[in-house]
């Protein structure tokens, strides 16, 4: 069953459009149950009804015609239950709706199962058989297997169908797709899709302008690789016995087929790239093999992979890139890297659209740094297809409208000229205090990982970096820097915001940021090596980090060193004891070190829960609130299927917050939050009543932070605060807080909010 199961979603994620997708589900699942009709029902929401898309068993002139109120039916009732309905006779079911033009009298036993993506029932998966029948529980565990492999290539299949329909007709309609939140803002321009190195089946289909330079950069790969394959063949003659030996010479007979190479050259010609087109034809050829009886026949299909998977490493080795992005690039990838990201000029990069990721990666961090709107874990999105077009990113709405109609693309232009409004029309705050009306101080910060953005903050009002990512120059370059680099970095960071305080973090890596000289492979990285594991690990790297950021005190003396991930007393005890080795060594030098101030992010539980030790052995603490709502939550922040349970306003996320200020206060410590609740206006009014010393964010959020403090009353936030700790549930605690807000006239912040 499974090799069945993996045929009919390849042999559906390669149709163009949903029609043919849906009609060859039901003919294959029919033939593999061995049943009588085979059918799909797709949920139209907006007219309530089940209607019948594709049937094979059933009349063929039903297709489009037959409506099914929701809830009606026994295909309503699997649709209604989201669970499977197995019923061995069908008419003797009080649920049972008979629909004379589907000319369904004969058929008793039924199935249906709900395809379900994201909590939505698209459709149900319905086979049905002449005599009275149950299904087996096997064949229900099959049925509902690949009803739950079909909701992603269902909906990939809408999505090419309306591409198609975008191609039809260019001057009228538009395609929206659904993701997750990335960074909030407007923005709309070209799209510019990249694609990383991968593996074979996951390459995508991608549009090109010169098939002939693309076909000959495939027969110079063919050609590469028959020169390499019979280098092999000669170098391993005396260490292979002669069956071994054979695997080169059925390598090159398969490089010479007309199959293999002829397939992927008129994929070519068709105007696939060479990827692309090596994807579709190994892929079939291998079909081919698969599905015969013979065990050794059956085994070449692994050969044709191999060999198809060596063509795309030396087509992609060999490929050089010399990309010009427009003015207007709004960057579009399966899943975009930081490199990515900083490879495009930053006066031109608008936004980003990323298929899987969620608004806590690392590059959405860094996108909602830069003030770039983002949109991410927009699964189905086919990005091939999207090279070029016009897209508007709505990271308010969490939405991508393709190919945006006239009187859209103006909305989304009027938007974004109000959204600039706002910014401008709160510079009049700059040098103002953040101080609410009752005279409530709170420091606010910047959160940084650039030198724009340190010069930026500093040109902003700001009196300090909360913040600052050190990790990101590690990323810019193909190894560590030593210690000299390093000092040259932190010196120009201090220097810029001198003398206001910037909080350097230690090298924070691991989870969603490995480093591509220093790869961490693991099964589950967030609860593996990283953060403080990391550097504690790696001693001789921690300290030469270390030496770096003292060095660099010693002309500016406005730094402060934060440790990341810290989870136990002696994690915080091992650090400290190297910083001081540090400073000892450099005194030792000649250096006259001054002894920075120290501080620990709080960002797993276990810290919450010894906060009142760690807070002594320290001078100020940070809570990371990222990183928190995940542990806290269970919820894989990069994870776009659980995405939509991440939420920091959750009462326990909350009253893990509470904790940490209760233990600063009782030991005399500053408590900061440098996560992306600082940013958030209700994430903030509550923090903020909850008596928190200083907000770190990005800049584009500060002003608008700024003005909300300055608007109400800590008594009032206290007051709701309080009645928002009564709630259960964190979507009624942020309607909680957005109706504070709005009331107060300020409301403009509630849609930057979201």
């Amino acid at each position: 069953m499974l090799e069945i199961l993996r045929r009919i979603v390849q042999d559906i994620n390669a149709t163009r459009d949903l029609s043919e997708a849906l009609n060859l589900i039901v003919v294959e699942v029919k033939a593999a149950l061995h049943t009588d009709v085979c059918s799909v029902y797709m949920n139209d929401y907006a007219r309530g009804e089940h209607v019948l898309m594709a049937t094979d068993g059933l009349r063929s002139g039903a297709v489009g015609k037959v409506r099914l109120k929701f809830g009606q039916g026994l295909t309503g009732l699997a649709a209604s239950r989201a669970e499977p309905v197995n019923v061995e006779d069908a008419p003797a079911h009080p649920a049972f709706r008979y629909v004379a033009v589907t000319g369904e009298a004969p058929f008793h036993g039924f199935i249906g199962v709900p395809i379900i993506r994201r909590r939505k029932v698209l459709g149900v998966l319905v086979a049905q058989q002449r005599e009275q029948r149950k299904y087996t529980a096997d064949e229900e565990s099959f049925l509902v297997t690949l009803a739950a492999q079909l909701a992603g290539s269902i909906s990939q299949a809408e999505i090419r169908q309306g591409l198609e329909r975008l191609d039809d007709n260019a001057l009228s309609g538009t395609l929206f797709l659904e993701g997750v939140a990335g960074a909030r803002g407007l923005a709309i321009g070209e799209a510019v899709v990249v694609f990383p190195a991968t593996t074979l089946d996951r390459i995508p289909d991608k549009d090109i302008e010169d098939p002939e330079a693309e076909a000959s950069r495939f027969r110079q790969a063919v050609a590469a690789e028959l020169a390499e394959l019979q280098r092999l063949s000669e170098r391993m003659r005396r260490l292979l016995a002669a069956g071994d030996q054979a695997l080169f010479d059925a390598y090159a007979m398969l490089l010479s087929s007309d199959s293999l190479v002829n397939g992927t050259l008129e994929r070519i010609a068709a105007g696939n790239w060479a990827p692309g087109a090596l994807r579709a034809t190994v892929l079939e050829y291998a079909n081919i093999f698969t599905e015969m009886d013979d065990p050794y026949l059956r085994e070449r299909a692994a050969d044709i992979l191999d060999l198809g998977q060596r063509l795309l490493d030396r087509l992609q080795e060999e490929q050089v890139i010399t990309r010009q992005y427009p003015d207007n690039t709004i960057l579009v990838g399966e899943e975009i890297s930081v490199s990515q990201l900083l490879d495009v000029p930053l006066e031109k990069l608008k936004g980003l659209v990323s298929v899987s990721g969620t608004g806590t990666s690392h590059v959405a961090l860094l996108a909602r740094g830069l003030g770039i709107p983002a949109v991410f874990g927009i699964g189905s999105l086919p990005s091939g297809r999207l090279n070029g077009r016009e897209i508007a990113v709505d990271g308010y709405t969490v939405r991508v409208c393709i190919q945006p109609s006239p009187a859209l693309r103006q909305e989304y232009l009027k938007l974004i000229a109000e959204e600039a409004k706002l910014s401008r029309g709160l510079q009049h705050l700059r040098d103002l205090p953040a101080e609410t009306l009752d005279g409530h101080r709170l420091d606010l910060h910047a959160n940084s990982g650039l030198f724009a953005d340190v010069a930026a903050a500093r040109n902003s009002g700001v009196r300090g970096v909360g913040l600052y990512r050190s990790e990101l120059h590690f990323f810019l370059r193909d190894r560590f820097p030593g210690e000299e680099e390093q000092t040259t970095i932190y010196t120009r960071v201090l220097r810029i915001m001198e003398p206001y305080p910037v909080v350097l973090r230690t090298l924070d890596v691991g989870g969603d940021k490995p480093l591509p000289y220093f790869s961490i492979n693991e099964q589950n990285p967030f609860l593996g090596w990283r953060g403080i594991r990391v550097s504690l690990d790696q001693p001789d790297l921690f300290k030469t980090q270390l030496r770096a950021m003292l060095r660099a005190s010693v002309v500016y003396p406005n730094l402060a060193i934060l440790f990341p991930m810290i989870g136990s007393i002696s994690e915080l005890r091992e650090a400290l004891d190297l910083l001081r080795c540090a400073e000892t060594e450099l005194r030792e030098d000649g250096l006259s070190v001054p002894t920075p101030r120290v501080g620990i992010m709080v960002e797993v539980p276990s810290a919450v829960y010894q906060i009142d030790r760690l807070i002594r052995m320290v001078d100020f603490v940070s809570i990371g609130s990222n990183d928190l709502t995940q542990y806290l939550l269970a919820v894989d922040r990069n994870n776009d299927r659980v995405a939509k349970l991440y939420d920091p306003l959750h009462p326990a996320v909350l009253t893990a917050i509470q904790q940490v200020i209760k233990g600063g206060r009782a030991a005399g410590k500053p408590v900061g939050v440098c996560g992306e609740m600082a940013g958030d206006p209700a994430s903030a009014l509550f923090l903020m009543a909850m008596g928190v010393d200083s907000l770190s964010m990005n800049l584009g959020s500060l002003l608008k932070i700024k003005w909300m403090i300055r608007s109400v009353r800590r008594t009032a936030a206290r007051e709701v605060l309080a009645q928002a700790m009564q709630l259960d549930d964190a979507a009624a605690i942020r309607e909680c807080a957005n109706t504070f807000l709005d009331q107060q006239g300020l409301s403009e912040l509630l849609r930057v909010g979201k």
